[in-house]
């Protein structure tokens, strides 16, 4: 296996994340607070071993395709194609050896800014067609950290990228995300099966507790009995439907020790993730992890699109 290494970008007013080549992930980010504080808003590990064995999603570029394909199997050109299954009777991210287990090339960094590059071969996971993957890390002046996807192939396939990073702006460690803030611009949802699955529906959030477009503490919600099946929040809200232009857009905010962190995205979906299924764990700083320590912000095509025409 190639060397797991680090790299660190940043920019002039205190924002910094270090990413790791293995799984294409953010390790670290600090951001300050209205008081200039100073903390890790992501959860993670130490040393190169246990970002290896723990909690492989943790803060990872996940694919060839991001959150559940039903029952591990899709039809694309007339020809069936069987993926592992490794959630369930569905595959989850990708499956077994997603993107964020393998180790990338750094093509490119500079001070505020990292490309990496990741070759998946044709037949790998059980997906058809070679793919080449670059994603960029870039942390701006005016502090947005973007991260863009390309990706090409030589053969129809399906590919749906996210980012799983595992937020907590009161600092990684710090312990429940009950006293975060959150808001989702969505007047639309996709419920699921017992399965997790989208069941094909499209429906208003409006009356329901998927509703989260004003400003919510999410201790308040998120036991919810709507929210029981899954042991917390793990759903996707529309931000666009297929019928909407392609556009740049705001999905959600998220605040928290004087942090507000605004989630804009090109997709069409957000999964959002509230970590209800963290191991107990000790995190980078010492501090222990455990369930619902944190928050996913997944902007995505919407889960098992491959399966719905209606989809995005």
């Amino acid at each position: 296996m190639n060397q797991i290494r680090f790299y660190s970008i940043g920019n002039a007013s205190k924002i910094a994340a270090t990413i790791t080549n293995l799984g294409a992930k953010i390790t670290e980010l600090l951001v300050p607070n209205i008081k200039g504080e100073v903390k890790d808003v992501v959860l993670g590990f130490q040393t190169a071993d246990e970002w290896c064995n723990q909690e492989p999603y943790f803060n990872a570029i996940c694919g060839r395709v991001a959150n559940r394909i039903k029952n591990g199997c899709f039809v694309l050109e007339g020809r069936t194609y069987r993926l592992p299954i490794n959630d369930g009777p569905n595959c989850l991210h990708g499956g077994v050896m997603g993107f964020h287990t393998k180790i990338w090339d750094v093509v490119e960094v500079s001070p505020s800014e990292i490309t990496l590059h990741y070759q998946a071969g044709d037949g790998e996971e059980g997906f058809p067609g070679m793919v080449d993957v670059w994603v960029t890390y870039i942390i701006t002046a005016d502090n947005k950290l973007v991260i863009r996807y390309k990706a090409t192939t030589n053969q129809p396939t399906i590919i749906a990228l996210t980012n799983h990073a595992y937020f907590n702006l009161a600092g990684e460690g710090s312990g429940r995300i009950d006293d975060h803030l959150l808001q989702i611009h969505a007047n639309y949802y996709t419920p699921f099966d017992d399965t997790f699955c989208p069941t094909g529906e499209i429906l208003p959030v409006s009356g329901t507790p998927m509703d989260w477009r004003k400003m919510t503490r999410i201790g308040d919600r998120i036991k919810d009995a709507y929210f029981a099946h899954s042991n917390g929040i793990d759903n996707n809200w529309c931000i666009r439907t297929k019928d909407e232009m392609k556009q740049l857009r705001h999905a959600a905010t998220l605040e928290a020790d004087g942090r507000r962190m605004e989630c804009w995205t090109t997709m069409p979906g957000l999964q959002v993730y509230t970590g209800n299924y963290v191991e107990p764990n000790i995190g980078k700083s010492g501090r222990r992890y455990d369930k619902q320590h944190a928050i996913c912000l997944e902007a995505q095509y919407w889960p098992d699109s491959i399966h719905h025409s209606e989809f995005p």
